[in-house]
């Protein structure tokens, strides 16, 4: 029998070692595993690679992996924002590494790790100092950069429910970058409001199939959060 439920948080991040590449879903708050975060600050593994949406803020989530000083390097679209001040500190130290993706290149990219693309080609970053080194190609008149895929280790994703096979529906704007990480990681771990009985989800309503996730855990914060 398929069931990809797990007890804890400390057994969804079981494996986790150091120097994994991780990426973390959401857009600030919404669609963030701060859970998961959490379970991977107390399972201890460091050296890590993050790709996220953005570097943290405030004092938890990947802020907090930050502060605990975890990070080695961050692959990110926004690292600096109101609240961002643990990853600014390490920065300016020399002691976390950034890679700054425009947005839509970083969602490109993840997607073309989980597609099983070799590389893909942007307009995005031509002429400016994100495309130093890289190849470059014009293609019916248009510039492009040459971009690889961004694979990981693990991947933490925040939905609102799933059933034991691992079908996942998001909530709203939660939805964000979890679809596309959940197909781009070797390990696909998912923090979830609710779990429901196989056959519950409508079918026309599953974003994520069961096929891209390992685990599921229940979060302990509420249906609606």
């Amino acid at each position: 029998m398929i069931n990809k439920i797990v007890d804890s948080m400390a057994e969804a991040v079981a494996g986790l070692q150091d120097g994994a590449a991780i990426m973390i879903s959401g857009f600030g708050d919404a669609g963030a595993p701060a859970e998961l975060i959490e379970a991977v600050i107390a399972q201890g593994a460091t050296d890590l690679t993050i790709i996220s949406n953005n570097a943290g803020a405030g004092e938890v989530g990947i802020a907090a992996l930050m502060k605990a000083k975890r990070v080695r390097k961050v692959i990110c679209s926004f690292p600096r924002q109101n609240g961002s001040h643990h990853f600014e500190a390490r920065y300016r130290a020399g002691e976390v590494e950034l890679e700054l993706v425009p947005q839509g290149n970083l969602a490109c990219r993840i997607e073309a790790a989980g597609a099983g693309l070799g590389a893909v080609y942007t307009p995005t970053g031509y002429g400016t100092l994100l495309a130093e080194g890289k190849e470059t190609r014009e293609i019916d008149g248009r510039h492009y950069v040459l971009e690889y895929p961004i694979h990981a280790d693990f991947a933490l994703v925040k939905a609102r429910a799933a059933d034991r096979w691992g079908n996942l529906v998001y909530r709203k704007v939660a939805r964000n970058f979890g679809p596309i990480m959940a197909r781009a990681a070797r390990t696909t771990v998912v923090q979830v409001a609710e779990i429901v009985e196989l056959g519950a989800l409508d079918p026309e309503t599953i974003v994520t199939p069961g096929i891209f996730v390992n685990r599921v855990v229940l979060s302990s914060a509420p249906a609606t959060a």
